[in-house]
């Protein structure tokens, strides 16, 4: 919380004419701006402020504008604008633009404080923008201070004050007297008509932003469908290849059983083949379907306190087959202390022994190592290697369904490895990150919360 300065406003203003709805919404974004919000979020409350005081100074004659930044329930600081007109609202029923509006922000409603009506907008900030304690308030209520709205309207204000003290000095200069007021009407005139052309532009603008988010919510829903839609897919497709597959595998096993007719060398050569492709076909149907069910959302992580040190055991012996080239050692480091965290023991399983098969398959001299260390409320797993590394342009793309590097250090797999990998970190309350570079080898980072998702 950040205590009673925060019941002080950032900006106030005020809006009586309609000049100053075009000052209102500049003012906006410069405080969304001051306080962290994001360029689209300045944009977004800059429009719904412009309409909502354009409506209230038909409606109402005008209102009076202040600035804040609050402390939300979700944890979260939000920017909140106050609009409070200067006469009764229409009636009980008013909604302040609702519809296309209210999407623009967080929150949009009609409230009374303290007896007064107060019509009420507000904007998340993110959650990595400076943290605003007082003293930074206060350094924000003085950046806004020391800005004034940039509009047409001030240059005029300015040429009106320069013409005062011209007519002072000047007042026994009747003629000269009446070309300057002629001027200064044709000054007010040309000013006149471009606020009246920004107005017209602005309402533009406004209706382009509020159809441009309509349009992007409703692309949104259909991305959403199209994702579902590939979930389904993939879950189909390999629960019926899986059945057929299967039936090869058992049929060439069959073929090469001792109790069946011995076959030729060519012939136990061709039936081999066919049982190896078989099981890559099997094993990329099985990812497939496992990638399907993360996904989809079918995939729930059980949580309860794991004790590391037999899970390390376990990856050490399973694994320490696949170590066959002579060059290459596979090291598992022992966790030290109580190695507890709580989490699904076989979901992390599944992620650390998928890492350390990857390292073994790219990995042609030198060592896979998996270590772990807590620091703090997490854990971190690390999984390195002194492979040929990856380009820091590809540390994405890795991680994207079906995608393999290519070239020479390419080799056999499905490319679906890193992705359900990732997802299943993500299932945990955790991330997975690389670090690599050609030459150096790669090192994937697993962060794990102590106290599970």
């Amino acid at each position: 919380m950040i205590g009673e300065p925060a019941a002080l406003p950032l900006l106030q203003m005020a809006l009586r004419v309609e000049q100053d709805i075009f000052v209102i919404r500049q003012r906006g974004r410069e405080v969304a701006a001051v306080v962290g919000l994001e360029h689209q979020d300045q944009v977004r409350i800059a429009t719904a402020l412009s309409e909502v005081a354009r409506d209230l100074l038909r409606t109402t004659g005008g209102a009076d504008v202040s600035f804040h930044v609050d402390a939300g329930a979700d944890g979260r600081f939000h920017l909140r604008a106050d609009l409070a007109p200067v006469s009764p609202l229409p009636d009980d029923r008013y909604e302040p633009q609702s519809g296309a509006v209210s999407r623009l922000v967080d929150t949009l409603s009609v409230l009374t404080v303290e007896g007064v009506t107060v019509v009420r907008m507000s904007r998340r900030v993110p959650a990595n923008a400076p943290t605003p304690t007082p003293e930074r308030l206060a350094e924000f209520r003085t950046e806004l201070g020391r800005t004034a709205p940039g509009s047409a309207l001030d240059e005029l204000t300015v040429q009106n004050g320069q013409l005062i003290s011209a007519l002072d000095e000047v007042r026994s200069q009747r003629d000269e007297l009446a070309v300057l007021n002629e001027e200064l009407a044709e000054t007010n005139r040309g000013v006149l008509a471009l606020y009246n052309q920004l107005t017209e532009e602005l309402e533009e603008t406004n209706r382009g932003v509020v159809a441009l988010y309509a349009e992007l919510d409703e692309k949104s829903a259909q991305l959403r469908a199209a994702s579902e839609s590939k979930s389904r897919f993939l879950a189909n497709v390999s629960h019926e290849l899986r059945a057929p597959v299967t039936a090869i595998i058992g049929l060439g096993r069959l073929l090469t059983d001792s109790a069946s007719d011995p076959l030729t060398d060519e012939q136990g050569r061709q039936v081999d083949l066919i049982r190896s492709s078989a099981a890559d076909l099997l094993n990329l149907v099985n990812e497939l379907l496992d990638l399907a069910k993360a996904e989809s959302g079918r995939i729930e992580p059980e949580l309860a306190e794991v004790d590391l040190r037999p899970v390390f055991g376990q990856l050490r012996g399973t694994l320490r087959a696949l170590a066959t080239r002579p060059g290459v050692e596979l090291v598992v480091e022992e966790p030290t202390g109580p190695a507890l965290l709580r989490t699904d023991e076989v979901l992390l399983g599944q992620v650390l022994r998928n890492l350390l098969h990857n390292g073994l398959k790219f990995t042609e001299r030198g060592e896979v190592r998996l270590r772990a260390n807590q620091n703090g409320d997490r854990w971190q797993f690390e999984v390195s290697d002194t492979g040929p590394g990856i380009a820091p342009e590809l540390h994405d793309r890795i991680f994207e369904e079906f995608y393999q590097i290519p070239g020479a250090t390419r080799v056999g797999g499905t490319g679906l490895g890193l992705p359900y990998a990732r997802r299943l970190v993500t299932l945990l309350g955790g991330t997975l990150e690389l670090a690599s570079a050609p030459g150096e080898g790669s090192t994937f980072t697993v962060s794990l919360p102590t106290g599970g998702a």
